[in-house]
C-alpha cells in the first residue's frame, strides 16, 4: 500500500510538472497567438458580428426544438456546446484562479475569452465546412475531420488519433469524474447527502440520457441550460445588489492585480504575473473551452443556414460562459472576500492566507454567497447551481468523447464506451483524487495542440466564411 501511495505521488509530481509547463508557456502562446491571429484575419469578427450573434441566438431560441431529421437545430447545438462550457470551471475553477492568481487572474480570463471568441468562430466554421452527412441524415463532425482535411497522410492521421485519445480520456472518462466529484462534495456539504448517493443518481440519469444519443442530449441541454443560467445570474445579482458599494472596488482590484499581482500574492513581480496569467489562461480554457476543440463537435451537428451563422452563434457561447456566468462568480467572490477588508484581502502566500480564513477553491463561492444568504442557504444555492452546471457538462462531454471513441474503435463500441463513462461518473463522486484533476487539466491542454495547428492551416476557409457573412448582411457579394 505504501508503495502504491509513493507511486501515485511520483506520477502526480511528474504530471504537475508537465501541467505547469503547458499552462505557463505552451497554452498561453497557443491560445493568445491563435486568438490574435483569427481576430486580425477576420477583422475582429467578435466585435463587428457581435450584434448578429445576439440576434442569431435569440431568434433561434427554443426550449422545444424537437427531434431533427439529422443533427440538431442551431440553438440545440449552441445549448449543447454551452452545457459543456458552463461547468465547475465557472464556480470552482474561477474561485481557484482568484485564490492562486489573485483577482487579476479574472482580467486575463477576459482577455483569453475575448480572443477566444474569434477562435471558437473558426472552430464552428470549420466544423460545419468539414462535417459529413450520411444518407440517413446522421451527421459526423468535429476537429478530427478538419485535422485530417488540413493534413493529409500519416501526419494528419497521427494528429487526429492524438486528439481523439486525449478527448476520450479528458472528456469522456476523467471529465465525468471531476464534475461528479464536485456535485458529490457540494451536495454533501449543503444537505449531508452521502457522496455515493449523489454519484449513483447522477450516473443513472446520465446513463438514461446518453442511451438516447445526440438527439436526447440536445433535447436535455436546450431545456436545462437556459434555466440554470438564469437561476445563477439572479442569485449573483442579489449578492451584487447587497454589495453594490463594493463593486467599484471589486473592478479596481481586478485591474490593479492584473498588473501588480505581487502586491497581493507575494513573491517577485515576474513570478506573480506569470501565476496570474497562467491561472487566467488555464482556468479560462477549462471554462469556455475556446481553442480546445470540444464544442466543434456540437456545432458540426447544427442545421444552420451557413457556417458563418453557426460561427457567430458559437461566439455567444464563450460570451455567456465567461463574460456573464464566470464574471458573476468573480464579482460575488471578490466583493465578498477581498473588497472591504474581506478575509482574503491580506497580502501573502495564498495558501497560508486562505487556510487561516478556512477557505479553498471548493468552498469560496459557497462562503461568498453565504455571507449574504446565510451559511445554509448559500451552501444550498451554490450546490444546486453547481449540480446543474456539472450535470450538463457531463452529458455534453460524454457526447464529445463518444464521437472520438467511435472514430477510434467503430460505432459498435458505443456500449463499451457508455458503460465505462457511466462507471467513471459514479466513481468520481466517491473517490477524490488530485491526480485525476491534474490529468484532466493536462489532457485538456493536449487537445489544444493538434486543434490549433489545424485551425491555423485552414484559416483561408475561416476568412472566406467571415467575408461571405459580411456580404450576406450587406446584400452583396464578397470580394
Amino acid at each position: 500500500m505504501e508503495f502504491l501511495k509513493q507511486l501515485e505521488q511520483s506520477v502526480l509530481d511528474a504530471v504537475n510538472i508537465i501541467n505547469s509547463y503547458m499552462a505557463d508557456y505552451v497554452l498561453i502562446i497557443l491560445l493568445i497567438g491563435i486568438g490574435l491571429f483569427f481576430s486580425f484575419k477576420t477583422r475582429f469578427v467578435q466585435v463587428r458580428c457581435f450584434g448578429e450573434g445576439i440576434k442569431s441566438v435569440f431568434s433561434n431560441f427554443s426550449m422545444r426544438g424537437g427531434k431533427q431529421k439529422g443533427g440538431m437545430s442551431s440553438f440545440q447545438a449552441l445549448a449543447t456546446a454551452v452545457a459543456g462550457q458552463v461547468g465547475t470551471g465557472n464556480i470552482v475553477g474561477a474561485s481557484g484562479a482568484i485564490l492562486l492568481g489573485g483577482p487579476g487572474a479574472i482580467f486575463w480570463m477576459w482577455i483569453i475569452a475575448f480572443l477566444g471568441m474569434a477562435t471558437i468562430y473558426a472552430e464552428a466554421v470549420l466544423a460545419q465546412e468539414t462535417r459529413k452527412v450520411d444518407s440517413d441524415g446522421t451527421v459526423h463532425g468535429g476537429p478530427i475531420y478538419y485535422i485530417k482535411q488540413a493534413f493529409k497522410g500519416r501526419f494528419g492521421q497521427f494528429l487526429a488519433v492524438f486528439f481523439a485519445v486525449a478527448t476520450v480520456i479528458a472528456l469522456g472518462f476523467t471529465g465525468g469524474m471531476v464534475q461528479s466529484n464536485s456535485i458529490g462534495a457540494t451536495m454533501n456539504t449543503a444537505f449531508g447527502i452521502p457522496t455515493w448517493v449523489s454519484g449513483a443518481v447522477v450516473a443513472i440519469v446520465v446513463g438514461i440520457i446518453i442511451i438516447g444519443g445526440a438527439q436526447r442530449i440536445a433535447a436535455a441541454a436546450e431545456k436545462i441550460v437556459p434555466f440554470m443560467a438564469v437561476l445563477y445570474i439572479l442569485g449573483g445579482l442579489v449578492v451584487i445588489a447587497v454589495n453594490i458599494t463594493r463593486i467599484p472596488e471589486t473592478f479596481a482590484l481586478i485591474f490593479k492585480y492584473a498588473f501588480k499581482p505581487q502586491a497581493l500574492i507575494g513573491g517577485g513581480f515576474g513570478a506573480a504575473l506569470k501565476m496570474a496569467i497562467s491561472q487566467g489562461a488555464k482556468r479560462g480554457l477549462f471554462s469556455n473551452e475556446a481553442g480546445m476543440g470540444s464544442t466543434p463537435h456540437a456545432h458540426a451537428m447544427a442545421n444552420g443556414k451557413t457556417p458563418h451563422e453557426q460561427g457567430v452563434a458559437a461566439m455567444m457561447g464563450v460570451f455567456l460562459d465567461t463574460f456573464v456566468v464566470l464574471t458573476m462568480t468573480a464579482l460575488v467572490v471578490i466583493s465578498c472576500l477581498y473588497a472591504g477588508n474581506g478575509p482574503l484581502s491580506a497580502a501573502g502566500d495564498p495558501a497560508v492566507v486562505s487556510a487561516a480564513a478556512g477557505l479553498d477553491k471548493t468552498n469560496m463561492a459557497q462562503m461568498a454567497f453565504g455571507s449574504v444568504f446565510g451559511n445554509w442557504l448559500g451552501n444550498a444555492y451554490v450546490a444546486i447551481c453547481l449540480m446543474f452546471f456539472a450535470f450538463t457538462t457531463i452529458i455534453s462531454w460524454n457526447l464529445f468523447g463518444e464521437i472520438n471513441f467511435n472514430y477510434l474503435f467503430g460505432k459498435k463500441s458505443k456500449i463499451v464506451y457508455s458503460v465505462i463513462s457511466v462507471l467513471f461518473t459514479f466513481l468520481g463522486a466517491i473517490l477524490y483524487n488530485e491526480l485525476v484533476w491534474v490529468i484532466q487539466d493536462t489532457l485538456n491542454q493536449f487537445m489544444v495542440i493538434p486543434n490549433v495547428i489545424a485551425l491555423a492551416a485552414l484559416s483561408a476557409l475561416v476568412v472566406k466564411a467571415s467575408k461571405s457573412g459580411k456580404a450576406d448582411r450587406l446584400g452583396g457579394k464578397s470580394k
